[in-house]
């Protein structure tokens, strides 16, 4: 079983290693003629603009040029799982050609692409070359010994240079395989390594500044959702107290106003009246407890998440097993948030599943607060605009979380929660 496993792991990285061989070679075939001839269109096109003619051409070459930057962040994320971000202006509407061609030039992600050509067709070519050279030249020096050598040293007259190994016969040409067999040694290291470096320099040139363009975007969007949601939760709390306290509390104050007048003179009256003050009170008490219990409830900043979403599970008219595996306790606000989220998940539940069972886990591992709900419903979920889990999602944003949804039709559905924090 062990042999079987050694076998497989070996086929593995020998596939990795060709095939990453295989691929820095293509890179280096394409890299050199595409991008010596968007390099030198570019330059001429943008030397064309005072004419009039790098008006037309401009748009188009540059057009071209982040093609070929697109292709490059393709195969970076598809071949070494590298991401390179890219962040392009929006060009404006019905723009003449002037307009046109110098906002793409104020572009600053625009700039990198064109910045990205010579260095690609330079380092970038090197280091996808290499990837596939430090491979391929071993098995050159290999082949040697089985009897390449006797169609290279006639053809030169003299010795065959394998690297520092002169190689005029056959022994010598032993000596060549066994350099070969010491490259070919470090090329299994280096060449998906090699393959790597040329997207991290892709990335390096390319990415530029556009990943934290990327996240200010990213945090004005949460900023305005997180305003909003404020916003909206102010409002709720104004039309509860309206609706709610607020009218049972005048409600009981003109009650009370009665009584007064009436405790002399018909103390019948007055009793009953009292009763029902008292009850409006116990009443109003009740809704204020719940306003509060919506804000912040009091169960969470005293014993904390953990046993906030077990008091929450018992509520349920389902019922919910709480898994709980937290060493401390996260910030208030981080805390409030994955136990609003909970709540808005656990309410979809018990509204739209159609579920009899509910499952909640907590933990935190790897600095990452994580929560999955799980329902046996008739699944069918979707996180869309104006559904509640759209709302949950932006929550989580504000602190960099995310949401994950799997809700195939016919259940289950699972709703998986991720905030970034330590605890305490």
């Amino acid at each position: 079983m062990k042999t079987d496993t050694k076998t497989d792991g070996f086929r593995a990285k020998a596939r990795e290693v060709l095939l990453a061989a295989v691929q820095g070679l293509v890179l280096a075939i394409v890299v050199l003629p595409c991008g010596v001839a968007f390099l030198l269109l570019t330059l001429i096109s943008v030397a064309l603009v005072p004419l009039g003619v790098g008006l037309v051409t401009t748009p188009a070459v540059l057009t071209g040029v982040r093609a070929l930057a697109d292709a490059r962040r393709g195969l970076a994320a598809q071949w070494c799982g590298i991401r390179i971000p890219a962040v392009y202006q929006p060009l404006p509407r019905g723009a003449n050609p002037w307009t046109r061609t110098f906002a793409l030039l104020r572009d600053p992600q625009v700039r990198r692409d064109v910045l990205w050509l010579p260095v690609d067709i330079t380092a970038g070519f090197v280091t996808a070359l290499l990837s596939a050279v430090v491979l391929f030249y071993p098995v050159q020096g290999i082949l040697l010994a089985a009897g390449l050598w006797r169609a290279y040293v006639p053809a030169t007259g003299g010795p065959y240079w394998y690297l520092f190994v002169p190689v005029s016969g056959q022994a010598t040409a032993f000596g060549a395989a066994a350099l070969g067999a010491v490259l070919l040694a470090v090329a299994w290291r280096l060449s998906p390594r090699l393959l790597t470096a040329h997207f991290r320099l892709t990335r390096a040139v390319l990415g530029g500044d556009a990943e934290l363009a990327e996240r200010v975007r990213v945090l004005t969007e949460t900023r305005r959702d997180a305003v909003d949601t404020s916003a909206a939760e102010l409002r709720r709390i104004e039309r509860d107290l309206h609706d709610g306290a607020q009218a049972r509390l005048v409600a009981m104050g003109m009650d009370l106003g009665t009584i007064e007048m009436l405790v002399e003179h018909d103390p019948a009256q007055a009793k009953r009246l009292i009763a029902e003050a008292r009850r409006n009170s116990a009443e109003a008490l009740e809704e204020l407890r719940d306003l509060v219990r919506g804000i912040h409830p009091p169960v969470l900043a005293e014993r904390g998440l953990g046993d906030a979403v077990r008091a929450l599970a018992l509520r349920l008219p389902l019922p919910t097993e709480v898994t709980v595996e937290l060493p401390g306790r996260a910030d208030a606000p981080v805390e409030s948030a994955a136990y609003f989220a909970v709540s808005e998940v656990l309410t979809n539940a018990v509204k739209h599943a159609g579920a009899d069972r509910v499952w909640v886990d907590v933990h935190h591992a790897a600095g990452r607060l994580r929560i999955t709900v799980t329902d046996n419903g008739k699944g069918g979920a979707a996180v869309g605009a104006g559904s509640g889990l759209a709302g949950v999602e932006r929550r989580l944003g504000t602190f960099d979380g995310v949401l994950a949804l799997s809700s195939p039709a016919g259940g289950p559905t699972l709703v998986t929660m991720e905030i970034p924090c330590a605890l305490s």
